[in-house]
């Protein structure tokens, strides 16, 4: 708690995002360092330069982080930091990631299994059944559920999240200290006693149109597939869709009538292949490999003399004696971008140690 002050400040500094802030903080070697360092060594940091560092506003924004502070004391609201272990490691892949996060609630923001449901706020009672019988079959799974508490699809996962006794998230687009829209707040409070409300945003923060898109980006960030249920060609599910599509992550969605406006969206996705076709829950269990019948196959004897290079040899390594492993966790474990990661698994492919498979799972073959 000794650096909270500094870890909301870094966010409240000017010209500072959040990418200049962790490279800040990446050479510095700490935040508390980052206001401690003399300006003359944060200007020679590649990608900081001279202007950003003579605007940067250090003694305004530790002043504003201690009032932050206050109100999170007398709000009983908990902060991640994006370096904290209970940070959601699946962001933490995502360039821009947010530095901190407020909380509400306690539920495990890493769990195996996390699932994203998202959809129009006009959804049809036919949406709404697919997202009961989604949900419902992602029980045996303890699959996370995440959205956006918004009207509609949003707030219609969380309500069956609760049904069927699995934790879910709201990422808010506003700060904590109101729920929006307000008749979703006995939901919300409901959500609290097993899962988790969620906000980037400090005190104050009113729910303002250019806040949505960012919060969408930690919807998307946060989980390993992100379902459509029904979708407009433009709007809130589509961005979140497409973000989720830039982070690797899987996308599906439920098709529908061509003439249907709320339709329009997932099909779109599906046929431009930015998002599978899903029909149920069997579908989603098929592209992330987690069939409920799944069994361990003997794994073949590998082929001898093959040559590996040193990054090579590191991510088989990783591999051997798991049964699978994700992409993301591998990059982890590795200390690789996700994209550099990629790479190294197909040469490994080629080579035929590895074998890839539904849901950017890998194993030793």
């Amino acid at each position: 708690m000794d650096d909270l002050i500094y870890q909301i400040a870094l966010k409240k500094l000017d010209t500072v995002g959040a990418a200049r802030a962790k490279k800040l903080v990446s050479y510095c070697g700490g935040v508390r360092e980052v206001f401690e360092a003399p300006k003359k060594k944060l200007a020679t940091i590649p990608g900081i330069g001279e202007m950003v560092i003579k605007n940067m506003n250090s003694s305004e924004a530790l002043k504003k982080a201690e009032a932050e502070i206050k109100f999170i004391e007398k709000s009983a609201i908990k902060p991640i930091f994006y370096l904290d272990k209970d940070y959601p490691r699946r962001l933490k892949h995502c360039d821009d990631g947010p530095l901190l996060l407020y909380s509400k609630g306690a539920c495990d923001l890493n769990p195996p299994k996390v699932v994203s449901i998202v959809g129009t706020r006009n959804v049809s009672s036919y949406g709404k059944q697919l997202v009961e019988k989604l949900v419902s079959g992602l029980k045996d799974h303890n699959a996370l559920i995440v959205s956006g508490l918004a009207y509609g699809v949003d707030v219609h996962a969380h309500k069956e999240a609760l049904k069927n006794g699995l934790s879910t998230v709201g990422v808010l687009g506003n700060s904590l200290d109101s729920i929006y829209p307000s008749q979703n707040k006995s939901t919300a409070e409901k959500m609290l006693e097993s899962g988790m409300l969620l906000s980037e945003f400090e005190s104050g923060t009113k729910p303002e149109a250019m806040n949505f898109p960012q919060r969408n980006r930690i919807v998307a960030g946060m989980c390993d597939v992100c379902v459509v249920v029904e979708s407009a060609v433009k709007g809130g599910s589509m961005i979140t869709a497409k973000l989720a599509v830039g982070y690797n992550r899987d996308v599906m969605a439920y098709p529908g009538p061509v003439d249907a406006i709320y339709s329009g969206g997932c099909n779109y996705l599906i046929k431009t292949q930015q998002a599978h076709l899903i029909e149920g829950v069997e579908d989603l269990e098929y592209v992330m490999g987690w069939e409920r019948s799944e069994k361990v196959k003997p794994a073949n004897q590998k082929q001898l003399f093959v040559e590996l290079n040193e990054q090579e040899q590191r991510l088989f390594d990783l591999l051997k004696g798991v049964e699978k492993e994700s992409l993301d966790n591998i990059s982890l474990k590795a200390e690789l971008p996700v994209s550099q990661t990629s790479t190294i698994l197909l040469e490994l492919e080629f080579k035929g140690v590895v074998k890839s498979m539904p849901g950017k799972m890998y194993r030793v073959t």
